[in-house]
């Protein structure tokens, strides 16, 4: 047995335990900042919702300094830049479109984390108003798709699904909303 392929096998399970910790810390401080922010409390002896997130963070093993990140994102305090929210256009593989919301305070790191993320999967950010023509804005403020396209390609079906997990993992993003439509979207 040559000593490269034990480290090749353990660095290979590391990326994959990485990846999905990646994922649900990202999961995690997505929901702290949302029931911050609809709470209004950074303080968990006043936000119920708050508390819970901050168990299962714990159970997780998450950094604090993630929590506090996130927290202090939800107040809109932290780094001393103003949060905002920003709406990102794309289209995906197929040319299926995307609109990505997300809340950053630094617009220039947000736009090339999820242009790289659009470019691995083989698509690309569009201008404004190149996909947001396919929703309505509901009343809650979400988006809401007016004209649906079908996709019955299983492999497109995994690359767009792929792409909008990557997209979610991201610290800033908040919601992705797609054109396509098929089974295994929410």
């Amino acid at each position: 047995m040559s000593g490269h392929s034990k480290w090749n096998n353990i660095k290979g399970h590391k990326a994959v335990v990485d990846g999905k910790k990646s994922k649900m810390f990202g999961e995690l401080s997505k929901h702290i900042r949302l029931t911050v922010k609809e709470g209004k409390s950074g303080d968990p002896k006043f936000n119920i919702g708050l508390r819970v997130l901050l168990d299962k963070a714990r159970d997780v093993n998450m950094p604090k300094e993630k929590v506090q990140r996130a927290i202090d994102s939800g107040l809109g305090v932290g780094t001393g830049a103003n949060m905002e929210e920003v709406t990102f256009e794309g289209f995906g593989p197929g040319g299926v479109g995307f609109i990505v919301v997300a809340i950053t305070n630094n617009h220039n790191r947000t736009t090339g984390e999820v242009r790289s993320v659009f470019s691995k999967a083989g698509g690309v950010l569009g201008s404004p108003g190149s996909v947001k023509y396919l929703f309505e804005k509901g009343m809650a403020g979400e988006f809401i798709l007016t004209m649906p396209m079908p996709i019955s390609d299983t492999s497109h079906q995994a690359q767009l699904q792929s792409l909008i997990d990557n997209l979610r993992v991201l610290d800033d993003v908040e919601d992705v909303y797609c054109v396509g439509e098929w089974l295994g979207q929410e």
